[in-house]
């Protein structure tokens, strides 16, 4: 585990920069300013430590230094502020990484084509770091990966330099834990877990956070073990949306309202958590994360049969919901082939402008499939480009409305004007149960 102040005495190296950290004269590095970085270094400068954020797109380089923010999380008077104060620049000339005492590694990990882990992002900026590494060095990888990346990988890259990890510079895993749109919990009050290679980098790492959080630190004893539990926090989460989805399914075919039943079952206090069925799922996150250890899993022999039957389940939703559609169209003896279908909603959660991973877009794929007539809109999300083909949102008027064969909700934003979508369309299809605020719907009105 962790050193105390007293042991680090015995490594002049670590001393040294714990001191840098403590007093707050180190400079902080952040590699990728997207949705988990551009926060983070955000909240290392809003602490008082000099912040260098790195990035390989010059366009976010150029709006950082100008203060535009970009990203929903981070307050628009704060970057303004550190940006015009000099305590945060961005560039996208790595070898300023000299210039840092710690950097953070916040890069994309997706998956490839073969549902397989793509850490090329990762070993790339390993690299970028390694040229210019230097004794007492902090590195902390924050991407989501899976159990082991941060030894195998990121560290034998590191030492390829001949410097030593835990003697002359300091690795450690500290998985982020962004939650887009989320309003109690963001970078700044979210507990944060730490395990470095060594003692010395975890009690290094969770210096560093402990001087810019408000969230509590929590310090397990390797990179594996952080590296895991993000695992954990996601498959739990993937699973349990899984079996409310399945539960949904049944649901409809036995004449029940699922939602009934949740809000029904979350009376106990105790023993059940709510989880709510939806179109699919979307996100950096849960759709992904699970498959790290599925991958993962075949290097020990082992098979993980519920978490690839979770992904089943839920992949299916989006057919699920045309499915639905087709049987809500023909029972008003019409086709889905030529009707007008609008989507109400296009990011894969309410009120932010994420559409990665979103289920719309495999809704948007399955209605042109079947000839449909595909408009959608979103507040958040003017316009976006799916498959080469460009997509742009409509406005929702009464007579726009009333021109649709069927309206679905797909992401429940605030922004909606949901009575006066329920009065003017003609048929409701509502995958989130966000009508049920209305108490007077004109519309023909089905839920998932």
């Amino acid at each position: 585990m962790a050193l105390t102040e007293k042991e680090l005495e015995l490594n002049p190296i670590a001393k040294q920069l714990y001191d840098k950290i403590e007093n707050k004269t180190a400079t902080i590095g952040v590699v990728g300013l997207g949705y988990v970085g551009l926060p983070l270094a955000v909240e290392k400068a809003k602490a008082g430590y000099k912040v260098i954020g790195f990035d390989v797109q010059q366009k976010r380089v150029d709006m950082v230094n100008r203060g535009e923010n970009y990203i929903g999380d981070v307050v628009d008077e704060d970057l303004v502020e550190i940006v015009k104060s000099g305590q945060l620049k961005a560039t996208t000339d790595y070898s300023k990484i000299r210039e840092v005492d710690t950097v953070a590694i916040c890069v994309p990990t997706p998956l490839d084509e073969h549902q397989q882990p793509d850490i090329s992002y990762v070993e790339n900026s390993t690299k970028a770091i390694a040229e210019y590494l230097h004794q007492g060095m902090l590195v902390v990888l924050e991407s989501t990966t899976y159990p082991g990346t941060t030894e195998e990988v990121v560290k034998p890259i590191l030492e390829q330099t001949g410097l030593k990890c835990g003697e002359d510079f300091f690795v450690a895993y500290s998985p982020e834990r962004v939650d887009p749109g989320n309003k109690y919990f963001n970078t700044k009050n979210t507990p944060k877990v730490v395990g470095g290679i060594t003692p010395a980098c975890t009690t290094l790492a969770s210096s560093l956070y402990r001087n810019v959080l408000e969230g509590e630190v929590h310090e397990v004893s390797s990179p594996a073990v952080a590296e895991m539990e993000k695992i954990l926090e996601n498959t739990f989460r993937n699973i349990n949306i899984a079996l409310v989805n399945e539960m949904a399914i049944l649901c409809h075919k036995m004449g029940i309202d699922v939602w009934e039943v949740i809000n029904a079952a979350k009376t106990k206090p105790y023993g059940f958590m709510a989880f709510y069925p939806g179109p699919g799922l979307g996100g950096h996150c849960i759709p992904i994360d699970p498959f790290y250890l599925t991958w993962k899993a075949r290097e020990f022999k082992y098979h993980t049969r519920l978490i690839e039957t979770a992904a089943e389940i839920n992949n299916y939703m989006p057919e699920f919901v045309i499915e639905r559609t087709m049987k809500i169209l023909n029972e008003e003896k019409k086709s889905l082939n030529g009707s007008k279908v609008l989507l109400l909603g296009a990011a894969y959660k309410n009120d932010i402008d994420d559409l990665r991973e979103s289920p719309v877009l495999d809704i948007i794929e399955f209605l042109e499939k079947y000839g449909a007539d595909v408009h959608y809109s979103d507040p958040y999300i003017p316009q976006f480009t799916h498959k080469g083909i460009e997509y742009h949102s409509v406005d929702i008027t009464p007579e726009s409305l009333k021109e649709m064969d069927i309206v679905i909700l797909t992401t429940n934003h605030s922004d909606f004007h949901y009575e006066m979508i329920a009065e003017s369309a003609q048929i409701i299809f509502d995958t989130r149960n966000a009508f049920s605020r209305v108490k007077d719907i004109k519309a023909k009105y089905y839920k998932l």
